[in-house]
Parts: C-alpha cells; sequence; structure tokens
C-alpha cells in the first residue's frame, strides 16, 4: 500500500492586516475536513493549506468568509 501525499493549495485572501486575521482565518480553514495544518502569509495576503485531498474552493470560500474575509479568486 503507497502512502497518499498532501495536498498543498495556496489561496489569496483579501482583507487581512494584523493577527487577529491569522487567527480567525486559520481557525476557520483549520476546521474543514481532512485539513493537517495552515500557513497564513499576512504580507502577501495568502493562505496555504494542507491537506489529505484537494480542497473544493467553495468549503474554503465559505471558510474564508466566515472569518470575516474574502477568498480572490481560486487557488493562487
Amino acid at each position: 500500500m503507497t502512502e497518499q501525499r498532501p495536498v498543498v493549495q495556496t489561496y489569496t485572501v483579501t482583507g487581512m492586516t494584523c493577527e487577529h486575521c491569522v487567527r480567525a482565518v486559520t481557525g476557520e480553514l483549520s476546521a474543514l475536513p481532512g485539513v493537517e495544518e495552515v500557513r497564513i502569509d499576512l504580507v502577501g495576503g495568502t493562505a496555504t493549506v494542507t491537506s489529505a485531498a484537494p480542497l473544493p474552493v467553495e468549503s474554503v470560500r465559505a471558510a474564508v468568509d466566515e472569518a470575516g474575509y474574502e477568498l480572490a479568486g481560486g487557488v493562487a
């Protein structure tokens, strides 16, 4: 049995300006099923998500919206 590699996807998130923003987006994205790690680049305005399988962009958009920010387009 072969081990499945994690999927790493980077998204552009608009509106993040501080550490509170980072915590809010990280918390919502981390709650998505299959997410293993979330890294936020506040300066670059990106969220890099490592997951067991590709995440539907609609799920990522909903999580970012729930945190109070906006997903710009799809995967960066």
